[in-house]
């Protein structure tokens, strides 16, 4: 006579609780990507440099550009877009995860559509930072011409919608900030102009004070959810290991990450200040910091096989033109790279960091 088994028998305690994890995780997922989807985040915005920047430097007269190969040659139909990567950025994922649309547009695009606008767009420049010396120095869109744009844009949205849809969608919305980088590794430690007039302490003060000042801006222009992009382990950047050889010895450059965890700290500071004082706000600080540093320390838990140095060229120096198409020794397969160029991540590590942050602090925005 056959015995019968039953479900519960057939497998392990411990690979039934597995399972039934797993089954929970992923209702989870669902359940949070149909909350997006029903218009709990109608639109994204997104401020800063390069790290968010979906291509609007292609329309203005810069040399910091990435609109040719190898940059783009994993984006759709293998075309480069301006994004400094070799695809998706953060953004890109941020808006696909929350269930918004496929890519967040640069705002300059002159192609964008009624229904662009209406979902969100990017405000963000590669080369940008808080110091307008910063913009200077590469050409490109300093950050309060930015928020001028976005004052610019609400002004579109309310000619489309009208007041109170326009209302909805700016308080409903969710805006990221990527900034700061460029003020360290473009501006104080490679010029003396700012460092010879400020201490690295003094000088971080200066960039915070100015950001809380364009967050409360942001506010008074209706936005209520926002999410700060903290800077990354600047002294692990492979330009960095390779401009401070003789002092780091190609490690990571200690004094560099010790300004960008100073700074990082101050940023947290700063969102305790703002809350109490800014009625209905929720901000919230994404570690940029502690995922690519956690990428350095065991790269092969993502699938990463090379952190030292970039896809492109020798990977220690190339970024911008001296990264493209002519450049020898660039990779195959940039997915066993953290880095793409010598500054700015692989595609695989942005979307990474980006399912993380989907999944952990941007809940909080929701």
């Amino acid at each position: 006579m056959r015995r019968s088994v039953s479900f519960v028998s057939a497998f392990p305690l411990g690979t039934l609780l597995f399972l039934v994890i797993i089954s929970l995780f992923q209702t989870r997922n669902i359940w949070l990507v149909a909350e997006a989807q029903n218009v709990s985040v109608p639109a994204v915005f997104f401020f800063g440099d390069s790290y968010g920047d979906t291509g609007n430097n292609d329309y203005i007269p810069t040399y910091s550009k990435a609109n040719f190969p190898p940059y783009g040659r994993d984006f759709i139909n293998h075309i480069p877009t301006g994004r400094v990567s070799n695809g998706k950025l953060m953004p890109d994922y941020f808006v696909e995860g929350l269930g918004i649309k496929d890519l967040l547009p640069p705002y300059l695009d002159p192609n964008l559509q009624d229904s662009d606008l209406i979902t969100g767009v990017n405000f963000a420049s590669s080369g940008s930072g808080l110091d307008n010396k910063t913009s200077q120095i590469l050409e490109v869109i300093p950050f309060w011409k930015e928020v001028e744009y976005f004052k610019e844009y609400k002004t579109k949205l309310i000619g489309l919608v009208g007041d109170e849809r326009a209302t909805m969608i700016l308080s409903e919305a969710i805006y990221f900030i990527a900034i700061g980088t460029n003020d360290f590794i473009a501006n104080y430690f490679l010029f003396p102009y700012r460092s010879s007039h400020f201490t690295i302490s003094q000088y971080t003060d200066f960039l915070l004070q100015t950001y809380a000042s364009y967050i409360k801006e942001l506010y008074s222009l209706n936005a209520r959810k926002i999410g700060l992009i903290n800077v990354p382990p600047l002294g692990c950047l492979p330009t960095e290991r390779t401009l401070h050889y003789i002092d780091s010895n190609g490690e990571c450059v200690e004094k560099i990450n010790e300004a960008a965890s100073g700074f990082n700290e101050g940023l947290n500071a700063i969102i305790k200040q703002l809350k109490p004082v800014l009625p209905g706000l929720k901000i919230v600080s994404l570690d940029y910091y502690a995922l690519v540093l956690q990428f350095i320390q065991n790269p092969g838990k993502d699938g990463f096989e090379v952190t030292d140095k970039g896809c492109c060229g020798t990977g220690d120096i190339e970024l911008g033109f001296l990264c493209n198409k002519f450049t020898p020794f660039t990779c195959a397969d940039a997915d066993k790279y953290l880095f793409f160029d010598s500054v700015h991540l692989s595609q695989k590590a942005y979307e990474g960091i980006a399912n993380i942050f989907l999944g952990r602090e941007i809940l909080q925005l929701l």
